[in-house]
């Protein structure tokens, strides 16, 4: 049981890391046309889209990727207390 939560922890600080590079590559236009940022954004745009509803962006200042890596810590955090 003990190592099924360590993989979901592990999967779940992968998605946050993944999620992190796609909010920094997003501040470097040129580099929004990547495929590579392409990829993440077709990981992290279906996540973070329930918190855009929630709270759109406000004058263009997306702030849904903070309660995503909110929600991902407390993901983390309750598994962690399952051990």
């Amino acid at each position: 049981m003990s190592s099924i939560i360590m993989i979901l922890i592990t999967l779940v600080q992968g998605y946050t890391f993944l999620m992190f590079v796609w909010v920094v590559l997003s501040w470097i236009p040129d580099l929004r046309y990547s495929k590579f940022y392409r990829f993440l954004d077709g990981l992290c745009l279906p996540y973070l889209e329930p918190f855009r509803r929630i709270i759109p962006p406000i004058n263009g200042i997306d702030i849904s990727p903070i309660l995503g890596f909110f929600v991902l810590q407390l993901i983390t955090t309750l598994l962690g207390r399952l051990l």
